[in-house]
């Protein structure tokens, strides 16, 4: 995988993920030098959230304009509109309660209530 740093305009040679005893290793290297982290296999899927997130947020950027919809027509990856990223991992209705499951851009998970008719502003529909 080839990559420029935008800022510096250092090229990014390699990219290498690999499995170390117990851990995951995660390799950077360019020409000024390498760049090398091990963590858990938990951080590391953290990481792939996140870094999944921070994807479909700059996705999200290149779309048209905000869309308002019910709390009960929200899905599984809805993103809300706002400062930070909010991506809807999970809902269900009951009755006229929706309870939504948010993950925020940093892997963070939270649950909130909402009336079904409430007014929710997305950033993105989900799939």
């Amino acid at each position: 995988m080839k990559n420029v740093n935008e800022d510096s305009a250092v090229p990014a040679e390699r990219l290498e993920v690999t499995p170390v005893g117990e851990g995951v290793e995660i390799r950077l290297g360019t020409p000024e030098g390498e760049l090398a982290l091990i963590c858990t296999p938990e951080r590391a899927r953290e990481l792939a959230t996140a870094l999944g997130l921070a994807a479909d947020e700059a996705d999200s950027v290149r779309t048209a304009d905000p869309v308002t919809v019910r709390a009960g027509e929200l899905r599984r990856g809805d993103v809300r509109d706002g400062d930070r990223a909010m991506t809807v991992d999970g809902v269900r209705v009951d009755g006229a309660t929706v309870h939504v499951t948010w993950k925020s851009g940093a892997g963070r998970g939270w649950n909130q209530l909402y009336d079904a008719d409430a007014r929710i502003t997305l950033r993105r529909r989900g799939r």
